[in-house]
């Protein structure tokens, strides 16, 4: 089959390795964001030059410049890996084969931009990938295959992604692509009445309100972890934590430092304790929280987001 690939970063550069050097198919082109001054070649675009695939960069995939040259490619399938713009249908349609797409989540819980923070958030326990025929709702379409992992109690969005979810998503990918070459692909309509949508994980979400029990911050904690990062403020800056612990009850009130160790800084929460592990206060890197803790005052006593 000619394939075009739309993608990015180094998941879409893992899957483009997989088809191209696997060698069943030919990757007719690939669609990558625009390079950004300073931050260097999207990784994808990058392994397709290296191996001397076509390169789209649009600003706008809507655009009819980016429609016009991806129907010039004449893909027989189009396969979107991790992609954060709106594809028109334009583009979905033009294959002879349609086109299939990537979703770290088990649709239809949590369709949108965030789904792995927000199924941690959540306090789930199990979650999976979906690769999925996209359509003109958001992440609506009829599911090709999916598979399942655990969310372990001390995982974050980035060990889940990057341990699970990135590599499973890539053998997925390529399992989908057999299908669909074979004529054996499936199109199992999503169960609506079980669907859930979030939007993106921002910053104001990842607010610390130290009323909640001490799961539900736990939860926020690794949710919000690489980004955007739960936080907190200390003497009016704001203070990012990570690598969290639920402990049991303590008697103090909500927000109160009880402890600063070796072990972290250990905070009362509405039913008990949060030991946090790394902290980042404003305008520094991450680092072990005691040592956070002496560079901006932090003592046993204080009371943070106040």
């Amino acid at each position: 089959m000619r394939i075009v690939l739309i993608g990015q970063a180094a998941f879409g550069r893992a899957v483009l390795e997989r088809i191209h050097d696997g060698g069943k198919d030919t990757v007719a082109g690939v669609f990558a964001p625009p390079d950004t001054p300073g931050r260097g070649r999207d990784p994808l675009a990058e392994a397709a030059a290296e191996r001397g695939i076509r390169v789209e960069q649009h600003a706008r995939l809507r655009s009819p410049r980016a429609v016009q040259a991806f129907a010039g490619l004449e893909p027989d399938l189009c396969v979107m890996a991790f992609v954060t713009d709106i594809v028109p249908l334009a583009i979905i349609q033009a294959p002879r084969l349609g086109t299939i797409q990537y979703h770290p989540s088990l649709l239809p819980l949590h369709r949108g931009p965030s789904s792995i923070n927000w199924a941690i958030i959540n306090g789930d326990t199990r979650t999976g990938l979906t690769v999925f025929w996209p359509d003109a709702g958001l992440d609506t379409g009829p599911v090709l295959l999916q598979r399942e992992t655990e969310i372990g109690p001390d995982d974050t969005v980035g060990s889940v992604y990057f341990n699970r979810l990135f590599p499973m998503g890539v053998d997925a990918i390529l399992e989908a692509i057999d299908l669909v070459r074979e004529g054996e692909a499936p199109r199992t309509t999503q169960d609506e009445s079980r669907a859930t949508y979030e939007s993106h994980c921002t910053d104001a979400d990842g607010a610390i309100d130290w009323r909640r029990t001490a799961g539900e911050l736990h939860n926020l904690i690794r949710g919000c972890d690489p980004q955007p990062g739960a936080h907190t403020t200390h003497a009016g800056a704001t203070v990012r934590l990570y690598g969290s612990t639920a402990l049991p009850a303590s008697d103090a009130a909500p927000g109160t430092v009880i402890a600063v160790s070796d072990e972290g800084v250990q905070v009362a929460a509405s039913d008990g304790a949060i030991l946090i592990a790394r902290m980042r206060p404003a305008g520094a890197g991450k680092s072990p929280a005691a040592e956070a803790a002496a560079a901006i005052g932090l003592r046993s006593g204080d009371r943070l987001g106040t």
